[in-house]
Protein backbone atom coordinates (compact mmCIF):
# COMPACT_ATOMS: atom_id res chain seq x y z
CA UNK A 1 0.00 0.00 0.00
CA UNK A 2 1.41 3.36 -1.05
CA UNK A 3 0.97 6.14 1.50
CA UNK A 4 -0.80 9.16 -0.10
CA UNK A 5 1.71 11.39 1.71
CA UNK A 6 4.45 9.71 -0.31
CA UNK A 7 2.56 10.48 -3.50
CA UNK A 8 2.27 14.16 -2.52
CA UNK A 9 6.00 14.38 -1.94
CA UNK A 10 6.74 12.47 -5.16
CA UNK A 11 4.46 14.82 -7.15
CA UNK A 12 6.13 17.90 -5.64
CA UNK A 13 9.60 16.62 -6.56
CA UNK A 14 8.40 15.72 -10.06
CA UNK A 15 7.06 19.23 -10.66
CA UNK A 16 9.98 21.14 -9.13
CA UNK A 17 12.78 18.84 -10.26
CA UNK A 18 14.44 19.54 -6.94
CA UNK A 19 14.05 17.88 -3.55
CA UNK A 20 14.95 21.00 -1.58
CA UNK A 21 12.32 23.13 -3.34
CA UNK A 22 9.73 20.37 -2.98
CA UNK A 23 10.45 20.14 0.74
CA UNK A 24 10.06 23.92 1.09
CA UNK A 25 6.69 23.81 -0.70
CA UNK A 26 5.48 21.03 1.59
CA UNK A 27 7.00 22.54 4.75
CA UNK A 28 9.03 19.38 5.33
CA UNK A 29 12.69 18.73 6.03
CA UNK A 30 14.75 17.95 2.94
CA UNK A 31 16.12 14.64 4.36
CA UNK A 32 12.54 13.46 5.00
CA UNK A 33 11.57 13.99 1.36
CA UNK A 34 14.77 12.28 0.18
CA UNK A 35 13.97 9.28 2.37
CA UNK A 36 10.39 9.16 1.08
CA UNK A 37 11.55 8.99 -2.54
CA UNK A 38 14.00 6.22 -1.66
CA UNK A 39 11.31 4.25 0.19
CA UNK A 40 8.89 4.69 -2.71
CA UNK A 41 11.46 3.42 -5.23
CA UNK A 42 12.33 0.48 -2.98
CA UNK A 43 8.68 -0.47 -2.46
CA UNK A 44 7.96 -0.34 -6.20
CA UNK A 45 11.29 -1.81 -7.26
CA UNK A 46 11.63 0.99 -9.84
CA UNK A 47 13.84 4.00 -10.49
CA UNK A 48 11.56 7.03 -10.63
CA UNK A 49 14.07 9.85 -11.18
CA UNK A 50 17.35 10.41 -12.96
CA UNK A 51 19.59 13.42 -12.46
CA UNK A 52 20.59 15.47 -15.51
CA UNK A 53 22.27 18.88 -15.49
CA UNK A 54 21.59 19.36 -11.78
CA UNK A 55 17.86 18.63 -12.03
CA UNK A 56 15.79 15.54 -11.28
CA UNK A 57 13.90 14.22 -14.31
CA UNK A 58 11.23 11.54 -14.27
CA UNK A 59 12.08 8.21 -15.82
CA UNK A 60 9.46 6.52 -18.03
CA UNK A 61 8.30 4.63 -14.93
CA UNK A 62 8.19 7.86 -12.95
CA UNK A 63 5.99 9.49 -15.60
CA UNK A 64 3.53 6.60 -15.36
CA UNK A 65 3.42 6.88 -11.59
CA UNK A 66 2.88 10.65 -11.78
CA UNK A 67 -0.23 10.11 -13.95
CA UNK A 68 -1.66 7.79 -11.28
CA UNK A 69 -0.51 10.02 -8.41
CA UNK A 70 -2.24 13.13 -9.77
CA UNK A 71 -5.52 11.26 -10.28
CA UNK A 72 -5.33 9.83 -6.76
CA UNK A 73 -4.45 13.17 -5.15
CA UNK A 74 -7.21 14.94 -7.08
CA UNK A 75 -9.70 12.31 -5.89
CA UNK A 76 -8.54 12.72 -2.28
CA UNK A 77 -8.92 16.50 -2.54
CA UNK A 78 -12.43 16.06 -3.93
CA UNK A 79 -13.32 13.67 -1.10
CA UNK A 80 -12.09 16.15 1.49
CA UNK A 81 -14.05 18.98 -0.14
CA UNK A 82 -17.17 16.84 -0.41
CA UNK A 83 -17.04 15.66 3.21
CA UNK A 84 -16.65 19.26 4.37
CA UNK A 85 -19.56 20.37 2.20
CA UNK A 86 -21.81 17.64 3.63
CA UNK A 87 -22.08 19.69 6.80
CA UNK A 88 -23.49 22.62 4.86
CA UNK A 89 -22.83 24.53 1.66
CA UNK A 90 -21.11 27.31 3.54
CA UNK A 91 -17.97 25.23 3.83
CA UNK A 92 -15.71 23.56 1.31
CA UNK A 93 -13.99 24.54 -1.90
CA UNK A 94 -14.44 24.37 -5.65
CA UNK A 95 -11.65 24.52 -8.21
CA UNK A 96 -12.37 25.64 -11.76
CA UNK A 97 -10.10 26.01 -14.77
CA UNK A 98 -10.81 29.24 -16.66
CA UNK A 99 -9.06 30.73 -19.72
CA UNK A 100 -7.43 34.04 -18.91
CA UNK A 101 -9.71 36.21 -21.07
CA UNK A 102 -12.86 34.79 -19.48
CA UNK A 103 -11.28 35.01 -16.04
CA UNK A 104 -10.48 38.67 -16.55
CA UNK A 105 -13.51 39.97 -18.46
CA UNK A 106 -16.46 37.61 -18.05
CA UNK A 107 -16.31 35.50 -14.92
CA UNK A 108 -15.62 37.98 -12.09
CA UNK A 109 -19.27 39.09 -11.69
CA UNK A 110 -20.47 35.47 -11.79
CA UNK A 111 -17.92 34.31 -9.25
CA UNK A 112 -18.72 37.21 -6.93
CA UNK A 113 -22.46 36.51 -7.20
CA UNK A 114 -21.86 32.83 -6.40
CA UNK A 115 -19.62 33.79 -3.49
CA UNK A 116 -22.34 36.13 -2.20
CA UNK A 117 -24.82 33.25 -2.19
CA UNK A 118 -22.41 30.74 -0.61
CA UNK A 119 -20.17 33.00 1.47
CA UNK A 120 -18.36 30.16 3.23
CA UNK A 121 -17.26 28.33 0.09
CA UNK A 122 -13.74 28.90 -1.18
CA UNK A 123 -13.26 29.37 -4.94
CA UNK A 124 -9.91 28.49 -6.48
CA UNK A 125 -9.38 29.51 -10.11
CA UNK A 126 -6.70 27.84 -12.20
CA UNK A 127 -5.86 30.00 -15.21
CA UNK A 128 -5.04 28.00 -18.34
CA UNK A 129 -5.91 27.82 -22.02
CA UNK A 130 -8.95 25.80 -23.07
CA UNK A 131 -6.70 23.05 -24.45
CA UNK A 132 -4.91 22.70 -21.11
CA UNK A 133 -8.18 22.85 -19.15
CA UNK A 134 -9.57 20.04 -21.32
CA UNK A 135 -6.50 17.90 -20.65
CA UNK A 136 -6.71 18.53 -16.90
CA UNK A 137 -10.41 17.60 -16.82
CA UNK A 138 -9.73 14.33 -18.62
CA UNK A 139 -6.80 13.32 -16.42
CA UNK A 140 -8.63 14.12 -13.18
CA UNK A 141 -6.64 17.18 -12.15
CA UNK A 142 -9.70 19.46 -12.42
CA UNK A 143 -13.33 18.96 -11.48
CA UNK A 144 -14.78 21.91 -13.41
CA UNK A 145 -13.46 23.88 -16.36
CA UNK A 146 -14.33 26.08 -19.32
CA UNK A 147 -13.68 24.45 -22.70
CA UNK A 148 -14.77 24.78 -26.31
CA UNK A 149 -18.10 23.06 -26.94
CA UNK A 150 -16.79 21.74 -30.26
CA UNK A 151 -13.93 19.96 -28.46
CA UNK A 152 -16.12 18.32 -25.79
CA UNK A 153 -15.27 14.58 -25.76
CA UNK A 154 -17.60 11.75 -24.75
CA UNK A 155 -16.02 11.59 -21.27
CA UNK A 156 -17.19 15.08 -20.27
CA UNK A 157 -20.57 16.69 -19.60
CA UNK A 158 -21.04 20.26 -20.80
CA UNK A 159 -23.35 23.14 -19.95
CA UNK A 160 -23.51 25.79 -22.74
CA UNK A 161 -22.21 29.04 -21.35
CA UNK A 162 -21.24 31.64 -23.90
CA UNK A 163 -20.87 32.43 -27.60
CA UNK A 164 -18.30 35.10 -28.37
CA UNK A 165 -16.68 36.42 -31.53
CA UNK A 166 -12.96 36.06 -32.08
CA UNK A 167 -11.63 39.23 -33.72
CA UNK A 168 -8.36 40.67 -34.96
CA UNK A 169 -7.12 43.52 -32.74
CA UNK A 170 -5.01 46.45 -33.99
CA UNK A 171 -3.95 49.87 -32.74
CA UNK A 172 -6.28 52.75 -33.60
CA UNK A 173 -3.68 54.29 -35.95
CA UNK A 174 -2.89 50.98 -37.70
CA UNK A 175 -3.55 50.97 -41.49
CA UNK A 176 -6.04 48.11 -41.06
CA UNK A 177 -8.06 49.92 -38.36
CA UNK A 178 -10.46 51.53 -40.82
CA UNK A 179 -11.35 48.29 -42.59
CA UNK A 180 -14.76 46.69 -41.88
CA UNK A 181 -13.24 43.21 -41.89
CA UNK A 182 -9.94 41.43 -42.43
CA UNK A 183 -9.00 38.28 -44.32
CA UNK A 184 -7.02 35.58 -42.57
CA UNK A 185 -4.27 35.99 -45.18
CA UNK A 186 -3.95 39.72 -44.37
CA UNK A 187 -3.97 38.95 -40.65
CA UNK A 188 -1.27 36.29 -41.00
CA UNK A 189 0.88 38.68 -43.04
CA UNK A 190 1.21 40.95 -39.98
CA UNK A 191 3.66 40.49 -37.12
CA UNK A 192 1.66 38.78 -34.38
CA UNK A 193 1.49 38.94 -30.59
CA UNK A 194 0.06 35.61 -29.41
CA UNK A 195 -0.64 33.42 -26.42
CA UNK A 196 1.63 30.49 -25.70
CA UNK A 197 0.73 26.93 -26.67
CA UNK A 198 -2.23 25.41 -24.83
CA UNK A 199 -4.49 28.38 -25.69
CA UNK A 200 -7.01 27.93 -28.47
CA UNK A 201 -6.20 31.29 -30.06
CA UNK A 202 -2.59 30.18 -30.61
CA UNK A 203 -3.57 26.78 -31.99
CA UNK A 204 -6.16 28.36 -34.30
CA UNK A 205 -3.68 30.85 -35.76
CA UNK A 206 -1.11 28.13 -36.39
CA UNK A 207 -3.70 25.77 -37.92
CA UNK A 208 -4.96 28.47 -40.28
CA UNK A 209 -1.39 29.32 -41.30
CA UNK A 210 -0.56 25.66 -41.91
CA UNK A 211 -3.63 25.20 -44.13
CA UNK A 212 -2.40 28.11 -46.26
CA UNK A 213 1.19 26.93 -46.36
CA UNK A 214 2.27 29.97 -44.36
CA UNK A 215 4.44 30.42 -41.30
CA UNK A 216 2.98 32.98 -38.87
CA UNK A 217 5.27 35.88 -38.00
CA UNK A 218 5.20 35.60 -34.21
CA UNK A 219 6.98 38.59 -32.73
CA UNK A 220 5.68 38.40 -29.16
CA UNK A 221 4.52 35.43 -27.10
CA UNK A 222 2.91 35.80 -23.67
CA UNK A 223 -0.11 34.72 -21.64
CA UNK A 224 -0.31 38.19 -20.05
CA UNK A 225 -3.24 40.03 -21.64
CA UNK A 226 -2.06 43.53 -20.54
CA UNK A 227 1.33 42.87 -22.13
CA UNK A 228 -0.21 41.71 -25.43
CA UNK A 229 -2.46 44.78 -25.43
CA UNK A 230 0.53 47.08 -24.81
CA UNK A 231 2.44 45.53 -27.70
CA UNK A 232 -0.52 46.05 -30.04
CA UNK A 233 -1.20 49.55 -28.69
CA UNK A 234 2.37 50.60 -29.50
CA UNK A 235 2.03 49.30 -33.06
CA UNK A 236 4.60 46.51 -32.78
CA UNK A 237 2.14 43.73 -33.69
CA UNK A 238 -1.51 42.75 -34.04
CA UNK A 239 -3.31 40.03 -32.12
CA UNK A 240 -6.58 38.14 -31.82
CA UNK A 241 -8.86 38.28 -28.77
CA UNK A 242 -12.44 37.57 -27.89
CA UNK A 243 -14.34 40.78 -28.56
CA UNK A 244 -15.22 41.19 -24.87
CA UNK A 245 -11.54 41.56 -23.98
CA UNK A 246 -11.18 45.00 -25.59
CA UNK A 247 -14.62 46.55 -25.10
CA UNK A 248 -13.14 49.02 -22.60
CA UNK A 249 -10.01 49.80 -24.64
CA UNK A 250 -10.72 52.90 -26.73
CA UNK A 251 -7.24 52.84 -28.30
CA UNK A 252 -7.61 49.30 -29.64
CA UNK A 253 -9.81 48.37 -32.61
CA UNK A 254 -11.55 45.01 -33.06
CA UNK A 255 -11.93 43.86 -36.68
CA UNK A 256 -14.16 40.94 -37.61
CA UNK A 257 -12.62 38.35 -39.85
CA UNK A 258 -14.01 38.21 -43.37
CA UNK A 259 -15.90 35.11 -42.35
CA UNK A 260 -16.93 35.97 -38.76
CA UNK A 261 -15.71 33.36 -36.31
CA UNK A 262 -17.53 32.60 -33.08
CA UNK A 263 -16.37 30.42 -30.21
CA UNK A 264 -18.95 28.41 -28.27
CA UNK A 265 -17.77 27.78 -24.73
CA UNK A 266 -19.22 25.55 -22.05
CA UNK A 267 -18.74 24.65 -18.41
CA UNK A 268 -17.53 21.03 -18.39
CA UNK A 269 -16.96 18.27 -15.84
CA UNK A 270 -16.05 14.54 -15.99
CA UNK A 271 -19.01 12.19 -16.47
CA UNK A 272 -17.60 9.32 -14.46
CA UNK A 273 -16.63 11.33 -11.38
CA UNK A 274 -19.13 12.10 -8.67
CA UNK A 275 -19.56 15.83 -8.18
CA UNK A 276 -19.13 17.36 -4.76
CA UNK A 277 -22.09 19.25 -3.36
CA UNK A 278 -20.20 22.50 -3.84
CA UNK A 279 -19.48 21.70 -7.51
CA UNK A 280 -23.10 20.76 -8.13
CA UNK A 281 -24.19 24.03 -6.51
CA UNK A 282 -21.90 25.94 -8.88
CA UNK A 283 -23.25 24.12 -11.95
CA UNK A 284 -26.83 24.79 -10.82
CA UNK A 285 -25.97 28.45 -10.25
CA UNK A 286 -24.47 28.85 -13.73
CA UNK A 287 -27.45 27.07 -15.30
CA UNK A 288 -29.79 29.43 -13.44
CA UNK A 289 -27.86 32.51 -14.56
CA UNK A 290 -27.57 31.55 -18.22
CA UNK A 291 -30.71 29.74 -19.27
CA UNK A 292 -31.69 31.07 -22.66
CA UNK A 293 -28.77 33.52 -22.83
CA UNK A 294 -26.53 31.73 -25.37
CA UNK A 295 -26.62 34.33 -28.15
CA UNK A 296 -23.84 35.87 -30.29
CA UNK A 297 -22.69 39.14 -28.82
Amino acid sequence: MIDPRWLRQFSAVAHTGNITRAAEQLHLAQPAVTMTIKKLEQQLGLTLFERRQGRLHLTAEGKRLLEHAERILAALTLAEQDMTALHDLNAGEITIGIPSMLGSFYFPPLLMAFKHRYAGLSIRVEEAGTQSVLEHLLNGRLGLGIVLTADLPAGLCGLPLLREEMVAVVARDHPLACQPHITLDDFLAEELAVFRHGFYHREYIEDMAKQRGLRPRIGFESNLIPLLKAVVRQGFAVTSFLRMAIEQDADLVPISFETPYFLDLCLAWPKERRLSRAEQAFIDFIREQHQGSLQPR
